[in-house]
């Protein structure tokens, strides 16, 4: 019955449980189903609006890496342009270290392996104690850990540029022959920006490290 332009489904009988033929056929008719392809566009906007949420906001950026000349543990010249292009993970370890610095190394080693598929990632650990780790004692540390030539790079020279590398640049600590140093890594995007710390409050901060890695390969260079 209409009322008012609007078609009302009757009151069920006094049986819900067992609805009358009529009862079935008004309520199919004032109470239509979508259409197969009213469905499929309303799925289509639910999932883009999804995605639209799920869409994540940029990595920020906390600093920028200025140039440096370092020597890596091949005892080549290494400098910031090497990593033009590049994206890269930084730590500063030492070689004779007794704490915290195996545990570092076996992390990175654990990125290496997980980014084996994205050519464009590098990793770099700076020595906080140049005087003793010379690029062929680098060398010989570099080969416990199985860094890959050309992949991940072990850095000593100067010990000004490295203390001002990791005070001003990174925002880490000091190298002033202490052997205190930072145990976080720090994600530097393609143009050299600082894009992540990770480690402190982690005691494992490489699922969320690689998580990051892999956001920074995607974006546009």
């Amino acid at each position: 019955m209409k009322n008012g332009g609007w078609l009302r489904c009757p009151k069920p009988p006094a049986t819900p449980n067992q609805p009358s033929r009529f009862h079935r056929r008004v309520d199919s008719a004032a109470c239509p189903r979508f259409s197969g392809r009213a469905l499929k566009v309303f799925l289509l906007l639910v999932s883009l609006a999804a995605a639209g949420c799920a869409r994540r906001a940029p990595l920020p950026v906390f600093g920028q890496i200025p140039d440096f000349h370092l020597i890596s543990q091949t005892g080549e010249p290494f400098d910031r342009k090497s990593l033009d292009g590049k994206i890269w993970v930084a730590d500063f370890i030492y070689t004779h270290c007794p704490g915290p610095c195996p545990r570092m190394s076996a992390q990175m080693r654990r990125v290496q392996t997980a980014v084996a598929s994205l050519p464009d990632v590098r990793l770099v650990s700076f020595s906080v104690d140049p005087d003793h780790d010379t690029p062929p004692v680098l060398a010989e540390y570099a080969v416990r850990y199985h860094a890959q030539p050309g992949r991940w790079f072990f850095l000593t020279g100067d010990q000004k540029t490295l203390d001002s590398l990791d005070r001003h640049a990174f925002m880490l600590g000091n190298v002033d022959g202490s052997m205190q140093h930072s145990t976080r890594f720090v994600l530097v995007d393609r143009q050299g920006k600082i894009r992540g710390y990770y480690g402190t409050d982690q005691d494992d901060p490489t699922a969320h490290l690689i998580a990051d890695i892999r956001r920074l390969a995607r974006e546009t260079s």
